[in-house]
């Protein structure tokens, strides 16, 4: 039996990194039955099929990690990409000016699906970015300060995703191609190419790439990845997402504080010390109002 890594659905049927090669492989047993779904960075177990060429995927291993999406205007999530091992935000310095709300998010994202998470601070040759480079240290996040065009901190990066499984996401015109391009050539183009492809006439549809790295690892191209995750959050847990918040939760006066306006409240006396950036405190405010908002599973 040969064991491989899924890199991609394509079609009926999956391209599969293996030892020996890359591989096409159909589902086979009960794995066919959707037991469980397989989806990109899944690890599975393969059957040479009686043609040589084609193999059959057998059995699926345990996961370490998942992170699944809602389902369109319906209910239950659709798994999207599995055994990730970090996330990593990028974010402009400046050109376009840096949205800490958005990149707030993203890691609350990361957050919610239990998966480790740092920060990109990108073009550091228009600004250094120091201020919002302090705002994410102080919240527990470590940055990576670069730049595509002058190559500075490419060799941080490239040891940051060596040998591991990575989503890189950020908005758009931070310069994510760009610095994928310099960091691995060929690589962002090619991760695009493969996004455009998978989505073209399927708007609703979130299709993840994996794509391997000459370093070692791999980088999770995921399409929609705001939407991945933070739906199926309960407005109760919203607060663990936020890292400088979570030695202060059991402080509270009340179990059940929702930190904005209870009496006794530890985070909020920290933001009014300056120990928590008041920025990041709205940022918990504005996503626990959609969270509070949003319907419920069943609904």
């Amino acid at each position: 039996m040969v064991t491989g890594v899924v890199l991609e659905r394509d079609g009926g049927a999956y391209r599969v990194l293996t030892p020996q090669g890359e591989v096409r492989a159909v589902l086979r047993g009960k794995v066919k039955r959707g037991q469980p779904k397989v989806v990109v960075g899944d690890r599975v177990r393969l059957d040479a099929e009686s043609d040589g060429e084609t193999f059959g995927i057998a059995a699926v291993d345990e996961r370490t990690s998942l992170l699944e999406r809602r389902v369109p205007e319906g209910r239950g999530a659709r798994p999207v990409a599995a055994n990730i091992d970090q996330v990593l935000v990028v974010t402009a310095s400046k050109d376009p000016e840096p949205i800490p709300q958005l990149l707030d998010r993203l890691l609350v994202v990361a957050e919610a699906n239990e998966i480790p998470a740092a920060v990109i601070l990108n073009k550091i040759d228009l600004d250094g970015g120091e201020a919002l480079a302090r705002r994410m240290e102080r919240a527990g996040y470590a940055v990576i300060r670069t730049c595509a065009r002058t190559g500075a901190g490419l060799d941080a990066l490239r040891a940051a995703l060596a040998g591991k499984e990575s989503v890189v996401t950020g908005d758009s015109g931070v310069g994510k191609s760009s610095l994928l391009n310099a960091l691995e050539p060929g690589l962002g183009l090619r991760t695009g190419e493969l996004s455009a492809r998978l989505r073209r006439g399927k708007q609703t549809t979130v299709s993840a790439v994996m794509v391997p790295l000459a370093v070692g690892g791999f980088l999770v191209d995921t399409p929609g990845f705001s939407e991945v995750g933070l739906w199926g959050l309960e407005p109760r847990e919203l607060a663990r997402c936020f890292p400088e918040f979570r030695p202060l939760l059991d402080s509270c006066r009340y179990a059940d504080c929702s930190h904005i306006h209870e009496p006794g409240c530890a985070v909020r006396a920290a933001v009014e010390r300056g120990e928590v950036a008041a920025d990041r405190h709205a940022s918990y405010a504005t996503l626990l109002a959609e969270l509070n908002s949003a319907p419920k599973e069943w609904e």
